[in-house]
């Protein structure tokens, strides 16, 4: 049983029922860019990853191209006109993240978005500042390269035993492992929990009152959810 002091929060897929609109938008890239439509599985894959490295993943050779930047302008301006209303909160996320800064927790976002992208969906909320701090894929390493929770650790001065990653992809749970930080599972994103349980998390989650219920447990086995005690 662990004692955490910082819960770090994926956004796409975690907090935000946002994963359909991703999908909407790479297909509207891929369409001006006259790209082959991929299937939605193969595009959920890639969710969590930065944009650059999401484009290498779906259409390897694209980057060296002068149609990128297409695919990347035409991404963003589709997503943000899809976000001139926001993704609605998943059920129970707006109560757990109120009760955790209740509690005392520090609260953080590590995400695949630019930073443009967070903030104005930060902004979009009125929660520009509601977090102790967030980390993009542009400014720092994508997922699952562990350098974002690095950073994340350093800032909040906070050793990696006493943080807890929550996310709905491998990447996040990847990174995870490599920061050797604890994580937990959020089957409602863009994979399911059957493939995020290869990676071991602490818990594996499909509503948010399972994951305020295993911390108010102290991390112990937690019967309605799949947790178990670490």
């Amino acid at each position: 049983m662990r004692e955490y002091q910082l819960l770090i929060f994926d956004w796409d897929g975690t907090l935000v029922d946002s994963i359909g609109r991703i999908v909407a938008a790479l297909r509207r890239a891929a369409e001006a860019c006259e790209l082959p439509q991929l299937s939605e599985e193969r595009l959920k894959g890639i969710i969590g990853l930065g944009m650059v490295e999401a484009i290498d993943c779906l259409y390897p050779g694209l980057r060296a191209t002068p149609l990128v930047e297409r695919f990347r302008t035409t991404y963003g301006e589709h997503y943000l006109a899809l976000e001139s209303q926001p993704s609605a909160l998943f059920p129970g996320v707006a109560a757990a993240l109120e009760a955790f800064r209740a509690q005392g927790y520090r609260l953080a976002v590590a995400t695949g978005k630019s930073r443009s992208g967070l903030d104005k969906v930060l902004a979009g909320r009125g929660w520009l500042g509601y977090f102790d701090v967030t980390r993009c894929a542009d400014e720092t390493a994508s997922k699952p390269d562990p350098r974002m929770l690095h950073e994340i650790l350093a800032h909040c001065r906070v050793r990696p035993e006493r943080a807890l990653m929550v996310g709905d992809s491998l990447f996040d749970l990847q990174m995870a492992r490599q920061a050797q930080v604890d994580s937990v599972a959020v089957g409602h994103g863009a994979q399911s929990l059957a493939v995020l349980q290869a990676e071991a998390p602490a818990l594996a989650i499909g509503h948010f009152d399972e994951l305020r219920a295993w911390l108010g447990s102290g991390g112990k086995d937690y019967s309605r959810g799949f947790g178990y005690e670490r």
